[in-house]
């Protein structure tokens, strides 16, 4: 009953009241995350305790009585493990500058000799920035080009990330060993206990190596037919087929296209209309267009705003958004705003609206003085 109550407690906070709870709640738990951390470090070492209690690994110790889930309890044992080699991670985990997943990913790949300028660079980085930083420390060869039918759908099963996505320390087997109580602190952990089968495949876009990238996903028999097609076609240009060379042609016809679409891109753009003094729109047939965005000023707001949202908090962040952008008016339109490249940007949905709201206000209050 207590826990069901905080949400009215949320609920009757005001906004800056709100962040601030946040800021401070995450702060709480990761100080609690690294303590915890810590103290599953000092009971790998005693395997001894959680064995007597009828626990044949830390894994099935940590997801049978801290309750956590298969993944979580993935993240802590490595981070674990990783901080009695190197406690500074200890202090990166606190301060928010590393993430117990990014701490997982480069725990295999670090030594005495690189840690430091590794964790370094993995500062405040993304998941996938940290894999692409894996990719260069234990690079991977292409893989092999290949097509093949799947099997009949099965019913998804929930399969453990780390049992998939982990190196073989903590390995999917048929069986759980049980520890030997003779075995050094820092020894491989137990296998983790088998599963159902592993769920639907998903798509997959993964750093092997600086500069290139594995992609796995599922198309269906029109698709397929289509490919099959193409490597028929294609055989004089690309003699051996390679579905990944004919993926390289298509996304860059299609990326094209697209932008062809939606940005007004061309080889040779037209020159934009003269401007009809004193307005700064376009002259269309003697009169002044509408509020139609031209295709040089799309191009201009594009390349100005680097593909990204433009919106700037107060705090000075910009946001990071690059999918479903739209083009922007700095002054509203309805406020004699002109459809040019001075006055467009980009905005992902719901900065534009904020700021469409906040600058409407704003520039509406400034008519009235």
């Amino acid at each position: 009953m207590m826990n069901t109550n905080l949400l009215g407690l949320a609920s009757g906070l005001s906004d800056p009241d709100l962040l601030a709870r946040l800021a401070a709640l995450a702060g709480k738990e990761r100080e609690a995350s690294v303590e915890l951390v810590a103290h599953l470090a000092e009971l790998d070492t005693r395997s001894s305790l959680y064995a007597a209690q009828g626990h044949g690994s830390l894994f099935t110790y940590c997801t049978e009585v801290l309750r956590f889930s298969e993944d979580a309890a993935c993240n802590r044992i490595y981070a674990a493990r990783a901080c009695r080699r190197f406690p500074v991670i200890l202090d990166a985990l606190a301060s928010g500058a590393l993430s117990l997943t990014s701490v997982r990913m480069l725990s295999p790949h670090l030594t005495p000799e690189n840690h430091d300028a590794v964790l370094a660079r993995a500062n405040g980085r993304s998941r996938r920035e940290v894999e692409a930083l894996v990719a260069e420390l234990a690079p991977r060869p292409d893989v092999p080009s290949s097509l093949r039918k799947l099997p009949g759908a099965t019913p998804p099963a929930a399969t453990p990330l780390c049992a998939i996505d982990l190196p073989p320390a903590i390995e999917m087997k048929p069986t759980t060993v049980m520890p030997s109580e003779s075995a050094p602190p820092m020894s491989a952990p137990a296998a983790l206990p088998a599963t159902a089968p592993p769920a639907a495949r998903r798509p997959i876009v993964e750093t092997t190596s600086p500069e290139r990238y594995r992609v796995q996903f599922t198309i269906g028999k029109e698709s397929h037919d289509t490919l099959r097609r193409l490597q028929a076609l294609l055989r004089r240009e690309i003699p051996d087929g390679d579905p990944g060379a004919i993926f390289d042609r298509a996304i860059a016809l299609l990326l094209e296209r697209v932008e062809k679409q939606k940005l007004g891109a061309a080889t040779k753009p037209r020159a934009p209309r003269a401007i009809r003094p004193g307005t700064d729109s376009p002259v269309s047939s003697g009169r002044l267009t509408s509020r139609h965005t031209p295709s040089h000023v799309k191009r201009s707001a594009w390349r100005n705003d680097g593909g990204q949202c433009a919106f700037v908090s107060k705090d000075g962040r910009r946001c990071t958004e690059r999918a479903f952008l739209e083009l922007h008016h700095i002054r509203p339109y309805a406020l004699g705003g002109p459809t040019s490249a001075e006055n467009i940007s980009l905005r992902c949905p719901a900065p534009q609206s904020i700021r469409g709201r906040l600058g409407f206000r704003s520039s509406h209050q400034g008519h009235r003085g």
